[in-house]
């Protein structure tokens, strides 16, 4: 299974804030990707919102080396995406360690069993540094896209959300303001439980049932995980029903979506 490191960043605005999606083509995510290898999944997160969008979650390591400047930081990204160059090595020969404290646990989503290539994806929340800004090269397809957890969810269907970026979208735009996400993260880190959705079929199409739905262990196909009791943060709409290859996220019938 893929280890998978996404990174919800925050930044304020006249509305209150706006999270950062990196849209590739016809298709948008979170910042992040791949953990390697014995990785730790917040140090994952770290490095690969840098290799991503270039925003550095880092601080002087205290080791005595000199502090690489910040207009540095492009080139250290560059050793990296390009030359293939360790980062964390990297970090810690100038100076720097990652600020992976600031990445508080959000959610962690695993693929249904019925794919063929699964993934178990931790999504982590942290607010822009101060001064930092993303950064894109010439030679990327990749747009970003600072925009209000109200109008992602707006423009899902126009961007191939997945069923995990569509729920997360959901779940930020219950929040108002910055520090009203990181309070939410800080308690559903204390009941963090991975979700992992079912596939369910019918006359009616494809669904993918989350673990509070009331059909989720009688009506769901492949592997299921069901939670032992239910967190505080599993309300509202406990389905994806797939409409014109966009994932709807809706209410099980004769359920409300209270939340």
């Amino acid at each position: 299974m893929i280890e998978d490191a996404r990174v919800v960043l925050l930044r304020p605005s006249p509305a209150g804030y706006e999270l950062l999606l990196v849209r590739r083509e016809t298709s948008a995510n979170l910042p992040g990707g791949r953990a390697h290898d014995g990785e730790d999944a917040r140090v994952g997160a770290a490095r690969a919102v840098f290799e991503d969008c270039g925003v550095l979650l880092a601080r002087d390591s205290g080791a005595g080396v000199e502090t690489l400047e910040m207009m540095s930081f492009g080139a250290l990204r560059k050793r990296v995406r390009e030359r293939g160059e360790n980062a964390t090595e990297l970090m810690r020969g100038n100076g720097l360690t990652w600020s992976h404290d600031v990445l508080v646990p959000w959610s962690h989503w695993l693929t249904p069993s019925v794919d063929t290539q699964r993934s178990s994806t931790r999504v982590f929340v942290t607010e822009l540094p101060g001064g930092m800004r993303t950064a894109f090269d010439a030679t990327e397809s990749a747009l970003e896209m600072w925009i209000s957890p109200a109008d992602a969810e707006a423009v899902g269907p126009d961007l191939a959300f997945s069923p995990m970026l569509v729920r997360t979208c959901w779940e930020l735009a219950r929040c108002k303001s910055i520090p009203a996400v990181l309070e939410a993260a800080r308690k559903r880190a204390s009941e963090l439980h991975p979700i992992l959705p079912r596939l369910s079929s019918s006359a009616d199409g494809r669904s993918l049932l989350l673990p509070w739905d009331p059909d989720y262990e009688r009506g769901g196909q492949g592997e299921s995980q069901p939670f032992s009791y239910t967190p505080s943060w599993a309300v509202g709409p406990s389905r994806f029903v797939l409409e014109d290859r966009t994932w709807k996220h809706v209410a099980a019938p004769g359920s409300t979506t209270a939340g």
